[in-house]
């Protein structure tokens, strides 16, 4: 589609729409993408994006990450911070429903060699283990309290219970737990909904995938090294879900109430119901940001109960502790968060609340809240590509303050679910990455259909705009031998 006219190009891959592009808004909109890239974007960024710079309080610019497409209230990669002091919102359009949908990456010791003879059985034996798919329930039996207990201490919930080690949490994006959720704060329903959802993958765009990393697929190796995935032919696990039922309950009964208050008690108008927002420093929009938090420590727990699945599977198959295959986790990276950091605008340190919609934090070298063996060489940072076509260990860098240290978290959609349906069969599918040497397995074709690799942009490409663009710096590319999908 045709890009607007009044899109200016202010670097290989920067485009801005100018506040004069619609009325209302507050910032310019930014778009980072190489050109190929903007090509595929649909005219609902562009709309979604600048109604995203009408915002109150939004600080400096509004953007889309390369991997951006339409989603519900701000356009999937959108990015925006606001100001508290300035009047600033919390909006759940901007964090999206699955709340801390995030990624993990664990590396082994192992080789390709050395799995290849146990691939199905492993793959088989996570699909029974991690379940996947709507609707599914985990191995977890809680009681309202012990869930109130979990979503309010994070994976820390889990060590004590003997699922992980102590440094999964060092190797966790707020050390798998964000101070201040109040289980006060969420309704009874999006308890019911969440009481037995830790430990499962859930369905869409989830996935647990085993990986292998190349000669050829390290792209920096003094980075890979400290992050633990310098080996040729190296097996890793990368894996992707978030809050389930109980982060979109969470989300839904807020929206419901903001929408009841924004107008008639706070004045303020959007140009989009799904971009329902209050003031953050209003009592709802405190009340949400308490039980936003629960939704992320849910995802954080649900994730690390996954990873002890993964790590109880693989000494079962290969006979052997997983501590002595090198079975650790390298990082544990959040998408759909609301977080308050200081960043500099227009020289001034300012105190703003980012929202990253699909998009994924991205510290540079230095940071003091990076573990202390990452330091040096920045945030891992883990972006998913298709089941077909490979995935990637990035870092941060310094010149990532340009987005409010954020970048991309996927390869994005280039159509709609029910279009890859229509042109994919899921069967078929699954026999030809089989063929291809990718063992998959799916508790729905129709889902397998609608994540197939043509459905999505080239990794590489969103991959190359993140360098470009000085966001974030590739690190290892891993292919994928065998997959799960919900």
């Amino acid at each position: 589609m045709p890009a607007p006219a009044q899109l200016v190009q202010v670097s290989p891959t920067v485009w801005e729409l100018p506040v004069s592009y619609k009325e209302g808004m507050r910032v310019p909109a930014r778009i980072v993408a190489t050109r190929k890239l903007v090509e595929q974007l649909d005219q609902g960024v562009y709309d979604q994006v600048t109604n995203v710079a009408c915002l109150p309080g939004i600080a400096e610019y509004a953007f889309c990450m390369p991997d951006g497409h339409w989603g519900y209230g701000f356009p999937i990669g959108g990015v925006a911070a606001t100001d508290p002091r300035d009047g600033g919102v919390i909006s759940p359009g901007g964090i999206g429903f699955d709340v801390n949908c995030g990624m993990r990456l664990v590396r082994t010791d192992l080789t390709a060699d050395e799995i290849q003879p146990h691939l199905k059985t492993l793959v088989d034996r996570l699909f029974e283990r991690v379940p996947a798919g709507v609707g599914s329930s985990g191995f977890l039996s809680l009681k309202p309290k012990e869930f109130c207990q979990a979503v309010e201490q994070g994976a820390a919930w889990c060590l004590a219970r003997g699922y992980g080690l102590p440094e999964d949490l060092r190797h966790t994006e707020e050390q798998g737990c964000i101070g201040g959720a109040d289980a006060a704060k969420i309704s009874q329903r999006a308890i019911e909904r969440g009481l037995s959802q830790i430990g499962t993958l859930g369905s869409g765009n989830h996935y647990l995938e085993i990986q292998v990393a190349q000669p050829q697929d390290i792209l920096d190796p003094v980075a890979a090294a400290a992050f633990g995935v310098d080996r040729d032919h190296q097996v890793v696990v990368m894996f992707h879900c978030g809050s389930r039922g109980f982060g979109h309950q969470v989300a839904t009964d807020y929206l419901r109430q903001f929408l009841e208050v924004m107008q008639p008690k706070y004045g303020i108008s959007v140009r989009d119901r799904e971009l329902a927002c209050a003031p953050f420093d209003s009592p709802e929009g405190q009340d949400y940001f308490a039980a936003m938090k629960c939704a992320i420590n849910m995802s954080f727990v649900n994730r690390q109960v996954i990873l002890h699945r993964i790590r109880e599977v693989f000494a079962e198959v290969l006979g052997r502790p997983a501590e002595s295959m090198g079975m650790r986790l390298v990082y544990d990276v959040a998408h759909n968060t609301a977080k308050l950091e200081h960043h500099t605008v227009a020289g001034q340190r300012r105190r703003l609340l980012v929202h990253r919609k699909g998009a994924t934090r991205a510290f540079g070298p230095g940071h003091p809240d990076l573990p202390a063996e990452f330091r040096a060489h920045g945030q891992p940072v883990i972006i998913g590509g298709s089941m077909e076509t490979g995935s990637y260990l990035l870092a941060g860098v310094g010149t990532g303050n340009q987005t409010f240290y954020t970048t991309a978290h996927g390869s994005g959609r280039t159509m709609s679910r029910a279009q890859a349906q229509k042109r994919w069969d899921g069967r078929q599918l699954q026999r030809d990455l089989e063929a291809r040497g990718i063992y998959v397995r799916t508790t729905s074709f129709r889902g397998l259909a609608e994540e197939a690799g043509g459905a999505s942009k080239d990794i590489d490409e969103v991959i190359e705009a993140t360098r470009q663009a000085g966001i974030s710096r590739p690190v290892v590319r891993f292919r994928p031998v065998g997959n799960i999908k919900g």
